[in-house]
């Protein structure tokens, strides 16, 4: 369904009725989809964990290794099970590899940059060694990306930014370059002035959400789907050594020692204090069809960002499994429409906007002329249109650690759409974090701490994107 300009909802919670996306429609027959739907929640639970996503499903998986016992958390659900941006997505598992070098600079300083396109790297292969080594069966392909520079404006900032991270020390060792007619015939993009490729990989990103609550449910944790936690307050019975939170729920009140927030782009609904600094941004992604010179031997082995400029860019991943092209629609697109742009400013996933669609198909037809409507037989084409809440931050990092001021809290949120290139080092991080290790042990950049420093110097307008 299409959508008018709609007012941003600021944030609220996940609107009730979603659209369903491509993942979604493909895992209709996951069994916990909608768990305990009708189920009263417990009166207590020494662990809640707000969000069944993937942060939320890698949280608590963390947890249970670290020895917690799997009887003690129960996780709390707005709608169907792993329902955001987790099964919305354009699956992707791309990390950065220079190109945000000269805003995190800006935003972080020098060593806080190098560290967090370091870590981004480090996600990737350790999505890689998880779901190899536990045979998660979520069309996870390892292979490599291309950052396709459409015009010589934004192959100038390519160049700026890979000269800055690599005078930096950043390792560039894993990067390629490709220009002129080399790198039109090596992503077969006829447009192309410039491209850099590097590992990454592409998954079905419910599915492997759904493994992890699938695991964590087997060895004891309860799911409550269609549960969302309305209110998270102080116990006015915590005993002297603790802090004891009430959580809310339609279905009954449940206390906890400990609250974990895994909600992304909706944690300022519960975390006011973040109501500035996490902004909800609508996304949008379609499925493809492709044609015959994009199927069987022909398909793009590589996936690729198409880069105009830095805020206007579409991605493109092809899946092994069933060929099915999965393009991406940029968050802010300076093309669009004063109307389009501002649509985007909603947490409302339940509808599409048409020009955005319009715009993404027709950048794919434009770049890929076999594409074309005219050329495509009954069946091939686009397939599918659905939305997702991206949680953008101020200074383009996520929000990870205790909430001070509220002993017993931690939060696990905003990923300025780039989650599957951060969550699977940052749940783990905070896990750590929350069974009594150190900063230090998370090995995560400095900079993605929630700390009262960090959100004082955010009040003064220290600010900037690079997604």
């Amino acid at each position: 369904m299409a959508d008018n300009l709609e007012p941003r909802q600021d944030p609220g919670l996940p609107v009730p009725n979603p659209c369903v996306s491509f993942w979604q429609q493909t895992t209709r027959s996951f069994p916990y989809l909608n768990v305990n739907k009708d189920e009263p929640v417990p009166t207590e639970s020494k662990y809640v964990i707000i969000g069944s996503g993937i942060s939320g499903g890698l949280t608590t998986y963390e947890l249970i290794q670290g020895g917690v016992s799997a009887s003690d958390i129960i996780i709390l659900e707005a709608r169907e099970a792993a329902s955001g941006a987790s099964s919305r997505n354009a699956g992707h598992v791309r990390p950065d590899a220079f190109r945000g070098f000269q805003v995190y600079k800006q935003l972080h300083g020098k060593e806080q940059a190098l560290k967090i396109i370091a870590n981004e790297k480090l996600v990737f292969e350790r999505v890689k060694e998880f779901t190899e080594k536990h045979n998660v069966q979520c069309d996870f392909n390892p292979t490599t990306t291309f950052d396709v520079c459409m015009t010589s404006e934004f192959a100038d900032f390519n160049a700026r930014s890979f000269k800055q991270y690599q005078d930096a020390g950043g390792d560039v060792s894993h990067i390629k370059f490709y220009s002129g007619e080399e790198a039109r015939r090596v992503t077969r993009v006829s447009q192309a002035v410039a491209a850099y490729e590097w590992p990454a990989g592409s998954s079905h990103p419910a599915k492997l959400a759904q493994w992890l609550l699938t695991q964590c449910i087997a060895q004891g944790v309860k799911l409550y789907t269609h549960c969302p936690a309305l209110s998270v307050t102080k116990s006015g019975t915590s005993p002297a050594d603790s802090v004891v939170w009430e959580i809310s729920t339609p279905r009954g009140t449940t206390k906890a020692t400990t609250v974990i927030h895994c909600t992304n782009a909706f944690a300022p609904y519960l975390l006011p204090q973040l109501t500035t600094f996490i902004t909800p941004n609508r996304a949008q992604a379609h499925a493809f069809v492709p044609p015959p010179s994009l199927s069987a031997a022909n398909i793009l082995p590589s996936t690729m960002s198409l880069r105009h400029t830095l805020k206007h860019f579409y991605s493109v991943a092809q899946r092994r499994p069933d060929g099915i092209i999965i393009l991406g629609a940029p968050i802010a697109n300076p093309k669009l429409s004063p109307d389009a742009a501002l649509a985007r400013l909603t947490t409302n996933d339940g509808v599409y906007n048409e020009e955005v669609r319009k715009d993404c198909v027709e950048n794919f037809e434009t770049t890929f002329e076999e594409a074309e409507k005219g050329r495509l037989r009954h069946g091939e084409g686009l397939l599918h249109t659905w939305t997702g809440i991206v949680g953008m931050t101020t200074d383009s990092v996520p929000f990870v650690g205790r909430v001070e001021g509220a002993e017993g809290q931690w939060v696990c949120a905003g990923f300025n759409g780039h989650g599957m290139a951060r969550i699977f080092t940052c749940a783990p991080g905070v896990a750590k974090l929350i069974l009594g290790g150190s900063w230090a042990d998370t090995g995560l950049p400095e900079c993605f701490e929630i700390t009262q420093e960090r959100l004082e110097k955010l009040q003064k307008g220290v600010s900037g994107s690079v997604f």
